[in-house]
């Protein structure tokens, strides 16, 4: 993946079902919290674009599941970015333990106002990414 940035995650009780494997859902959060780390690394914070008037919603993710992780483990969200258009911005995600890929995911974001009517992507966040 191109111009990675990475956040590591331990599995705790609580991200896992009865039988200790993270329940799949729960990797749309990690998924989010690797993304909202992508932005503050590159210097955007989306609580501010708030305040413009600016907001990013999850318009598709396209997720597939290759390995299950379990409590204890410690794993890595990897996030890229794929590319920027008018009004979106793509992402390329990978959760890995080790060597071991666990899930890839495709994440588009929409770049919306308050009325979540699409708006184009700001040209310094452009710059920023």
């Amino acid at each position: 993946m191109p111009d990675n940035f990475s956040i590591t995650k331990k599995i705790y009780y609580h991200d896992t079902d009865a039988g200790g494997i993270v329940y799949y859902a729960n990797y749309l959060k990690f998924l989010e919290e690797a993304r909202t780390e992508f932005c503050f690394h590159h210097g955007i914070d989306k609580t501010v674009l708030g305040r413009q008037d600016i907001f990013f919603v999850v318009a598709h993710i396209d997720v597939a599941y290759k390995a299950p992780a379990r409590y204890l483990e410690t794993i890595r969200v990897v996030t890229s970015l794929e590319k920027i258009g008018r009004v979106s911005v793509h992402f390329l995600q990978q959760v890995t333990r080790g060597d071991t890929l666990l899930v890839e995911a495709k994440v588009t974001w929409v770049c919306v106002n308050k009325e979540l009517r699409p708006r184009p992507v700001p040209e310094e966040m452009k710059k920023l990414l």
